[in-house]
């Protein structure tokens, strides 16, 4: 029976792989079911760029080919073995896409027949075992900050979409929660001096771990660069006094 039915959440991120960049793509929808019992079976297929940038990583016109060889590969492994494709990584002149998967199932032999498409690409491939999909989880998922990042986006781009002009400066309100009052109260001493205006601080009955909430707020800029430098900072500040910062939110100003 087919369990790894989820909702695909498909994003980017970059990394260092052994001091080389390295390009990330991974489905982040797969976190919330994985790992998957029945798809204990790790397949890499790496394939040679042909013609790399000089930094390792694919250009425009190899990128779109690449494209093409991956969603072939996700369709005839999905149909054939019901392989789950979790990501994919560019770096050092090499695309190397990853797979979940239970019985081997003749899989090479379905990669092979997908890659006579492709015949100018010199390919590898193995099966190894990560039933805890290890693989997914620390190494094509992002690191925490890269993650908040992404979600600072996402938020940027609904905003975007609803004509928000984000350039302007509007109210940015955050919200961190804490597992005693004196972490909240040592919280508040550390941003001080940051100009946050306190809207909330109360106690949440409901909240076993995390019962302390603290909603805070000030006139910002939001764009990629300036809201990921407010929220990371006051992540690392909240997880150096044991919180656990939730999120930020803002009005739309066209």
């Amino acid at each position: 029976m087919e369990q790894t039915q989820h909702e695909p959440d498909w994003e980017f991120h970059f990394r260092s792989v052994d001091n080389k960049p390295g390009s990330i793509a991974v489905d982040l929808g797969l976190a919330k079911i994985a790992p998957v019992a029945e798809k204990p079976n790790l397949l890499q297929v790496a394939v040679k760029i042909v013609d790399p940038r000089p930094d390792g990583l694919s250009s425009l016109q190899e990128t779109i080919v690449l494209q093409s060889l991956e969603d072939d590969l996700e369709e005839e492994l999905r149909t054939s073995c019901q392989a789950t494709y979790a990501g994919r990584l560019t770096s050092n002149g090499h695309r190397k896409v990853y797979f979940y998967m239970g019985e081997p199932n003749g899989y090479a032999d379905h990669v092979q027949q997908v890659m006579k498409k492709y015949s100018g690409h010199d390919y590898t491939h193995k099966l190894v075992k990560d039933a805890a999909w290890n693989r997914y989880f620390n190494f094509l998922y992002p690191e925490p900050e890269q993650l908040q990042s992404i979600k600072n986006r996402k938020v940027l781009e609904e905003l975007e979409s609803n004509g928000d002009d984000l350039s302007k400066e509007r109210q940015v309100d955050h919200w961190i929660y804490f597992k005693t009052e004196a972490d909240r109260s040592a919280f508040l001493q550390s941003i001080a001096k940051d100009n946050y205006a306190l809207i909330t601080s109360d106690y949440l009955e409901s909240s076993e771990d995390y019962p302390h909430r603290l909603h805070i707020s000030r006139t910002d800029k939001i764009d990629q660069q300036s809201i990921d430098k407010i929220v990371l900072h006051l992540r690392r500040l909240a997880r150096k006094h044991n919180g656990d910062y939730d999120g930020w939110e803002t009005s739309i100003e066209v």
